[in-house]
């Protein structure tokens, strides 16, 4: 099937239109909640949803039909689902000396811009992506959480209240924050939706090599 022919027949599906009409309510809900300068810039975000809508709908379908994602797709409610862990899943990432192996993780050369990367805040897991990586002070920055060091001391300083914490993505920790996993004192509660930048950037994971994005 050519990619074409795969989108012509997809974009007819009950799915495609389900999670269109889901992102948008959502999305234009939010819109309309939020706090904007000036109608330009209400403006400008209304322009660009088509574009981005399509895109992430596109996405999460493809990925659904070739397989490429264990996730469940939820079309009405246009997120993912999955069976939530009973504490957040964290094993492995806790010590110092276990997240001395994260940051080695991070530091091989294969890392690159634009890889979709777990974070955790406080007490849910993001999906984010570096935007920039700075070899020479061993640091790395995400688009939404910011700047995080790759050395132990430096780390444990800048981390200290902050509540956020980089991640090594596994399949455990990804599947938690693609489907919006939420706890209270490691209480499962009901899940936060993804974000829609969220939404396309799940659609980026290649589950069988975590550095190795798709090209969705």
């Amino acid at each position: 099937m050519t990619q074409s022919s795969f989108w012509q027949t997809h974009t007819e599906t009950g799915d495609f239109a389900e999670l269109c009409n889901g992102l948008y309510q959502r999305e234009i809900g939010l819109i309309a909640k939020g706090d904007y300068a000036n109608a330009q810039a209400v403006q400008a975000r209304l322009q660009s949803l088509p574009y981005y809508i399509n895109r992430t709908a596109h996405a999460m379908i493809e990925v659904i039909y070739q397989g490429l994602s264990p996730l469940q797709l939820d079309s009405q409610n246009a997120t993912w689902s999955a069976k939530q862990n009973t504490k957040i899943p964290l094993s492995g990432q806790e010590t110092p000396q276990e997240r001395a192996k994260v940051f080695t993780w991070y530091l091989q050369e294969d890392i690159s811009v634009g890889l979709a990367v777990p974070v955790l805040l406080v007490d849910h897991i993001i999906i984010d992506c570096i935007d920039r990586i700075d070899v020479d002070k061993q640091r790395l920055r995400t688009n939404v959480a910011g700047w995080f060091s790759l050395t132990a001391f430096n780390s444990a300083n800048e981390d200290k209240g902050v509540g956020k914490q980089l991640l090594k993505p596994n399949k455990k920790i990804m599947v938690s924050a693609c489907a919006g996993h939420y706890w209270q004192r490691n209480s499962r509660q009901v899940p936060i939706i993804p974000s829609l930048r969220e939404l396309l950037l799940s659609c980026s994971i290649n589950w069988k090599n975590f550095k190795k994005p798709l090209a969705i």
